[in-house]
């Protein structure tokens, strides 16, 4: 078991006061900062791991949410997946690509957050149309829930969660390449070059099923994943738990470490140093009352 200890509340710097983040989905870590989406939000949150400040939000997509939570959920975008991209003509500095889990027709959006010289979000949101990279995969998932994506040894990777009914999860990879052209406007949405299943194991006789990942230097990628309750790829379940674990670069299944906090890990980065990983992971606990929380651990690194 991995012992994770409460690193801090998201809370967030609202336009009428204090709030906070209560569905934490996906997580990027660049530096001292920390970029958040939830998926029941319209906003991207920057946090200063130097500080206790509240998050900043940036504006994603045009619009309000209802407050009522079963028409939040209908409408919400689901953003699932924030992935860090690397440089390319459009976006010289890089970018923050944050993604919808294509689990229904209004969750396939995306928006793309490019950096300036400094490091800063900079410039107009580019919202993307999902549509057609998620076609394919919905051909072959017949329950879509992408809950993770980052670039790792020249791929741009999707993860695919499975649920009780369905605990396939999988790794779609895509050249990295064929992705950037097509999101710089200068191609057609690519097909994968691969699809990998991968058995994650159980919580208490419930799958474990993939909620983020990020990549590693070498090629190799940590991913978190959680033990819900559900039959589908929509409705929100009993959480027995959450674990994260180590793939290699080759696609082993290094090992795979519950935590020692009972919650629902829905985001998770990583930062290598001296045989040791240091991870950082986001949750959710399905409940808009309840802010989400930053967790930290220390993990032996299992490459050795």
């Amino acid at each position: 078991m991995l012992k994770v200890r409460v690193a801090r509340t998201l809370s967030v710097e609202t336009n009428a006061a204090l709030g906070h983040l209560s569905a934490a989905s996906g997580l990027v870590q660049l530096g001292q900062r920390l970029f958040v989406v939830a998926d029941d939000e319209h906003t991207l949150a920057a946090f200063d791991l130097g500080g206790e400040h509240s998050g900043r939000l940036h504006r994603l997509f045009d619009g309000e949410l209802p407050d009522e939570p079963k028409a939040r959920k209908a409408a919400k975008p689901d953003l699932e997946a924030l992935a860090h991209l690397p440089p390319s003509p459009h976006c010289p500095h890089g970018a923050l690509l944050a993604l919808g889990s294509g689990s229904r027709p209004q969750r396939q959006r995306a928006a793309l957050l490019a950096f300036n010289e400094a490091g800063d979000i900079d410039g107009a949101v580019r919202v993307i149309d999902l549509s057609p990279l998620y076609e394919p995969l919905q051909a072959r998932h017949a329950q879509l829930n992408i809950e993770g994506a980052f670039v790792a040894a020249g791929r741009f990777c999707l993860l695919q969660r499975g649920n009780q009914a369905s605990p396939v999860n999988g790794l779609i990879g895509y050249d990295w390449l064929a992705i950037q052209a097509w999101l710089d406007g200068a191609g057609r949405a690519p097909e994968p070059v691969a699809s990998t299943p991968i058995d994650l194991g159980a919580i208490e006789g419930v799958p474990l099923c993939f909620t983020d990942g990020a990549a590693l230097l070498d090629g190799s990628w940590v991913f978190c994943a959680a033990a819900e309750a559900t039959d589908d790829n929509y409705a929100d379940g009993p959480c027995r738990g959450s674990a994260v674990g180590v793939v290699a670069a080759d696609g082993r299944l290094l090992g795979v470490w519950p935590l020692s906090l009972r919650c629902k890990a829905e985001g998770i980065a990583v930062t290598e140093a001296n045989g040791v990983l240091q991870l950082l992971l986001v949750t959710d606990p399905d409940d808009r009352d309840e802010p989400a929380l930053l967790l930290s651990a220390s993990l032996a690194d299992p490459r050795g």
